[in-house]
């Protein structure tokens, strides 16, 4: 799934995304870390991995997108 960076704090490695819709989601540093990324401005279009759904949904992946 795409979406957009909205927030990333560098100090605790979390933030949030936007997916298409609008709807912001939150990340945390375990998804932040498992992508393998160094920063993250928001703007930046990024690849996440999600599971669960509705108010249970997180993020387990946050990676950038390739085209």
């Amino acid at each position: 799934m795409q979406a957009t960076a909205y927030t990333y704090d560098p100090d605790t490695r979390t933030g949030q995304v936007l997916l298409d819709d609008g709807t912001p989601v939150p990340f945390d540093a375990a998804a932040f870390d498992a992508g393998g990324l160094r920063l993250l401005r928001p703007g930046q279009r990024v690849r996440i991995e999600t599971e669960g759904e509705g108010e249970g949904r997180r993020i387990t992946l946050v990676t950038l997108h390739t085209f």
